[in-house]
Parts: C-alpha cells; structure tokens; sequence
C-alpha cells in the first residue's frame, strides 16, 4: 500500500521531469539572420507578417516574453530547405547559425509599425487571385518564445500548401516550462489585442477570409476573443471568419462548453488522448480534464461537444516524432496536410456518411499511402470523430 502511494505522489514529479527533458533547455532560439542563400538549398521561402503583444527587445530576440503596452509588427522571410521532410522542423542549435540547406532559415525580419504593415499586408492580399485571398492566422500555446512560434507557423504553411497570407499572432509566452501560471495570464491579457487585430484584418486589407488554427493554451486565448466578440454581436467579423481549428487545445472541458454557448458557430478540434503536456497542465488546472485530451472513446462528452457545435477529430492513434504527442497537428504530415485541404475547401470537415469515420481513420493512422480522394472527400463532406 505504501508502495502504491509513493508511486502515485512521484507520477507528476516524473512526468514533469520528463517534460523539463523533453523542452528546450539551456539558451533561447532567437531569429539570427542567415547572410547569403543559394536557390539550389532551398525549396521555398515563406512570407509571414506578425502582429504580437510581446515587449520589443533587442536583437536577435525582436520580441520577448513580457507584455509589450499595444500590439507591434513585424515581417519575416523564412526559407525551407530542399532536404526538408514535412512534418518535421529541422533546426540548427540554439545560438548557432542556420545552414539554409539543411534548416528552417530566417533571411529578413523586419519591425514594422500600424500603417506600413497594413499597407503591406493589404498588397500582399491584392497580387493573389481571389480565391488565394485568404488570411491564416495562427496563434501558438504555452512555453513558446517568438523565435520557436515563428519557425514552427513557417513549418505549417509550407507542409499545408496554404495559400493566402500567413499572419502570426505570437502573445507574451516566456518560453519556459515553470512559467506555466504567467502564460496563462498572459493569454488573457491578450484576448482584447486579438480580437481588434482579427477585426482589423476583416475590415482593412481586402481580405475574402479569415481562418484560425490555434495550439494549446492559443486556444483558450483565441476562444475568449471570439466569445467577446459574439458578445458584441459580431463573432464572425463581417462575415470573414470561417474556420476556427483547435489543436490540442489546454482549455477546461467545463469552460469549453461555456464558452461554445455564446460562440454559437462550429469549431474544429484535434484531440489525443496521449497527450503528456495535457497531463502535466491538467496538475495546474485543479486535476480538471483538458479539451484536447478526450477521445472518440468519450462518446457521451463527445456527443454534448457535437452539439455546441464542435467538430471533433481524435488522432490518438497517430505516432510522430513529438514525443509529448502534443503537436501532432504539425508534426503528423498526413493531418497537417489535411489541415491544408480544410482550409482550400468552402466546406467543413464532418461526417455524415456511412464510413467517413473509418476513412478518416485509415488517413489519420497512416493507412492510406497518400492524401488524396479520401481526403478530398473529408474535406468536402459536412464534422468527424476520427478513431480506428
């Protein structure tokens, strides 16, 4: 019996020292900026524009994990090399200089203020044809320095072949593992910045429109502006919001379904029931389960979420090379490729026919060889519970 109950007292001591092995340790990854670059090396290069609550710093960092007193601006060119295999983020060492032949490169980063980001964003918009004309915002989680967010958002527009123009929201993460209380407050603290952010994308850049993938504790932040927004009686932003994605989402089940109730719209959510950072932010949550930890096997809490309007998508079976299974979104090239697809489509992922769920799980858990008619047929059906 003692044995028992020393195991039990030593799981989270062990799983949070699993997870202080498994994070970035030692110096930050800041954005050091590669010199010269050979087009041989590179595959593609991704332009992104940043909109961020962080404090500005000094270079190489640009922004750090204070909270900065209004939103600033940047814009960032990142190249993806030609030996890049999608779903992974190939690095150099933190500190040390990128190869762009073998690594995410960083090739310009400028800070920009109000008028000229909007100016250029708006052209950016304008030289695409009208079905490219579509804005992806996306809004990272916890334990996620402006470097880290950055490289990672690159990853997901190249591997998903999006489009439109990228728009990176990055919030006053302090990028450590300890600081999980202070980033909780600092998501909140950006949930306003947000809202007018994504209200100004909707009304000034020509933008058809606007779809949002957010990661754990981004999903709480993202939520709570669009909540707000529906409050103020314009959670759709003009008519331009249409998907809002949530991957792996460090929300409280209990305040998801309040939330959901004043959102009324659908909403997109990866869940996976291995999910090891869930398990270690479910011990600073009051040991309340976390929406990104259920499974298709919850069929009860399934079927109330189904009915609040979340469309639920379980890839607990999928294996990647993450090893807290907590960015599977991206690390998986099968569901960041189905992600793309999601966002090429007019229609949601759902799940209306006989057998969807199984081809969606033939997909998710690598079965089918390449994404192709099956996942044209997900992504033009109507919300799927993804299992075996």
């Amino acid at each position: 019996m003692r044995r028992v109950l020393l195991q039990f007292r030593l799981a989270p001591v062990l799983l949070l020292a699993a997870l202080a092995l498994s994070a970035c340790g030692g110096q930050s990854r800041t954005l050091l900026l590669t010199a010269s670059e050979k087009q041989g090396d590179i595959v593609g290069k991704v332009r992104m524009f940043v909109a961020t609550t962080r404090a500005s710093s000094d270079l190489p960092e640009y922004f750090n994990g204070e909270r900065g007193l209004a939103l600033g601006f940047a814009k960032l060119n990142i190249t993806v090399p030609r030996s890049h295999k999608s779903g992974e983020l190939e690095l150099p060492d933190a500190g040390a200089a990128a190869d762009p032949a073998k690594h995410f490169a960083v090739v310009e980063v400028d800070r920009l203020d109000l008028s000229p980001v909007v100016a250029e964003v708006r052209r950016e918009i304008m030289r695409r044809p009208a079905s490219e004309r579509d804005v992806l915002v996306f809004v990272h989680g916890y334990n996620t320095n402006f470097a880290d967010a950055a490289y990672r958002f690159a990853q997901i527009v190249h591997d998903s072949g999006f489009k439109g123009v990228p728009v990176l929201f990055t919030w006053p993460s302090r990028g450590q593992l300890l600081q999980y209380p202070y980033d909780r407050e600092s998501a909140f603290y950006s949930r306003d910045f947000l809202e007018a952010n994504l209200r100004a994308i909707s009304r000034e850049i020509g933008t058809t429109r606007i779809d949002i993938l957010a990661h754990s504790m981004g999903t709480l932040l993202t939520l709570e502006a669009v909540r707000q927004a529906a409050i103020r009686g314009d959670g759709g932003f003009g008519g331009k919001l249409r998907d809002i994605i949530l991957a792996a989402p460090d929300v409280d089940l209990d305040v998801f379904k309040t939330q959901m109730r004043q959102i009324k719209r659908p909403v997109t959510v990866f869940v996976s029931a291995d999910d090891r950072a869930l398990a270690f932010s479910r011990r600073f949550a009051g040991d309340k389960t976390r929406l990104g930890a259920i499974s298709s096997k919850d069929t009860e809490i399934v079927a109330e979420l189904e009915k609040l309007g979340a469309r639920i998508i379980d890839i607990s079976d999928i294996s990647t090379s993450d090893s807290l299974n907590h960015a599977k979104f991206a690390a998986s090239p099968k569901v960041v490729q189905l992600i793309g697809r999601r966002l090429e489509a007019d229609k949601g992922i759902a799940t209306a026919g006989p057998g969807l769920g199984d081809k969606l799980g033939d997909v998710a858990s690598g079965v089918v060889g390449t994404v192709g008619s099956t996942v044209n047929l997900v992504v033009t059906a109507p919300a799927a519970i993804v299992g075996r």
